[in-house]
C-alpha cells in the first residue's frame, strides 16, 4: 500500500525531530552508565593520571567495540546528519511521486551513515594503537598534550590542503551525486550509491575535524555540537566554502598556544 506523502512543512519537522532525538540520546548517554562507550579521553589534558583508553576490557573486545561503533553511529547521525540535508531534501523531492520513496530513502540515509560507520571504527581502533603506543614512550605518558596539539594543528594544515576543497567542492553540490548514480532499472542500488558516494567524500571533506572528537573527549556533546555546526556551515552557508581556510588558521593557532603554554 503506498503511503500518503509528507508535506514539505512535515517533512523538515520530522527530521529536526530526529535530529533533536539523536542529540538528546547522546547527552543521556553521556552521563549514564554507558558514557565510558562514547569516551576515548582527552588529550589535551593527558599526562600521567591518565593511563591507557578505557575501551577493551580484559578479553573482552568485541562487545566494546561494537558499543563503541553504536556510539560514533549515533554521533555521526547527530552531527553528520545535518550537513547532508540538501541532499536529502532534494531525493526526498525527486522521489516524492515513487511508491517505495520511504525505502529508497532509508537506503541512502544507510548508506551515508554506513562509510561514517567504517571511518568510526578505523578511528577507534587507530585511537586505542595511539594510547597502546603512548604507554610505551615515557615522555608522551608525562605530555600527552603533545598529541591532542598535534592532532589539532593537522586539523588546521587539512583545512589549507586540495583534498579539502576538492571534497567540499562536491559535497556543497548534492545534486550531482544524484545525477551521477540515479540511473537504470535499479533505484534500490543507486539510493544507496547516492548515500555511499556522498558519505565518502563527507568523510574526505570532515575527517580531521572529527579526529577533533578525539583530542578533547569523544562524550562532550558541547564540543561535537560546536564541530558540527562549523561541518554544516562550511557545506551549507552560501559562502560556508570561504570559511575552511579561517578554520584551519585558528585551529594552527590554537595548536601552537597549547605548545607553547606547555614550554613556557
Amino acid at each position: 500500500m503506498r503511503l500518503p506523502a509528507l508535506h514539505p512543512r512535515m517533512f523538515l519537522v520530522l527530521w529536526s525531530a530526529i535530529f533533536a532525538l539523536a542529540w538528546a540520546t547522546l547527552w543521556v548517554s553521556q552521563h549514564s552508565a554507558w558514557g565510558r562507550y562514547l569516551d576515548h579521553g582527552d588529550w589535551t589534558k593527558a599526562g600521567i593520571a591518565q593511563s591507557l583508553c578505557a575501551s577493551l576490557p580484559a578479553g573482552q573486545w568485541l562487545l566494546p567495540l561494537l558499543l563503541y561503533a553504536g556510539g560514533w553511529l549515533l554521533m555521526s547521525a547527530a552531527m553528520m546528519l545535518p550537513t547532508a540535508l540538501p541532499l536529502i531534501h532534494r531525493f526526498r523531492v525527486m522521489t516524492r511521486p515513487r511508491g517505495d520513496g520511504r525505502r529508497l530513502m532509508a537506503l541512502l540515509v544507510g548508506g551515508y551513515l554506513a562509510v561514517w560507520l567504517g571511518f568510526g571504527v578505523l578511528a577507534h581502533l587507530l585511537d586505542i594503537a595511539v594510547h597502546w603506543g603512548v604507554a610505551k614512550v615515557d615522555w608522551l605518558v608525562f605530555n600527552g598534550w603533545a598529541i591532542g596539539a598535534g592532532v589539532i594543528a593537522l586539523a588546521g594544515l587539512f583545512q589549507f590542503s586540495r583534498l579539502k576543497d576538492f571534497c567540499l567542492e562536491r559535497c556543497r553540490a548534492p545534486m550531482g551525486f544524484v545525477l551521477r548514480h540515479w540511473r537504470g532499472p535499479h533505484p534500490s542500488r543507486s539510493a544507496l550509491a547516492i548515500g555511499l558516494d556522498h558519505g565518502l567524500y563527507c568523510v574526505g571533506c570532515c575527517w580531521a575535524l572529527m579526529l577533533l572528537m578525539f583530542v578533547t573527549g569523544t562524550a562532550s556533546v558541547g564540543w561535537m555540537l560546536l564541530l558540527g555546526l562549523i561541518m554544516a556551515a562550511e557545506k551549507t552557508l552560501p559562502s560556508g566554502d570561504r570559511l575552511a581556510r579561517p578554520i584551519g588558521l585558528g585551529l594552527i593557532v590554537l595548536g601552537i598556544v597549547m605548545v607553547a603554554a606547555q614550554v613556557t
